[in-house]
C-alpha cells in the first residue's frame, strides 16, 4: 500500500464543496479543511505510486474550484 498526502489550494469559497468531492474519490480515505497555505489536506491510500497519480491527476486536479495541488508520498 502507498500512503500519500494531498495538499489542495481551492478557489475562494470552494473548500467546503471540494472537501466532499475529494472524499468521494476512490482511494481517498479522508479530507480536512485546514488553515494555512492550503485549504484541504487529503489522505490517499492506494496500491501503487501510479494509483496516487491517477487519483490526483485524473480526479482531483480536474475538479472545478481546484487552484493547485501538491502531493507527498509517505516513506515507511
Amino acid at each position: 500500500m502507498v500512503v500519500a498526502y494531498l495538499m489542495v489550494k481551492a478557489h475562494t469559497g470552494e473548500a467546503d464543496r471540494l472537501k466532499d468531492d475529494i472524499e468521494a474519490i476512490d482511494g481517498v480515505v479522508s479530507a480536512h479543511i485546514v488553515a494555512g497555505d492550503v485549504d484541504i489536506i487529503a489522505k490517499v491510500d492506494v496500491d501503487s505510486p501510479a494509483d496516487v497519480r491517477d487519483v490526483v491527476a485524473s480526479n482531483v486536479q480536474g475538479l472545478d474550484g481546484v487552484e493547485d495541488t501538491h502531493t507527498y508520498i509517505a516513506m515507511r
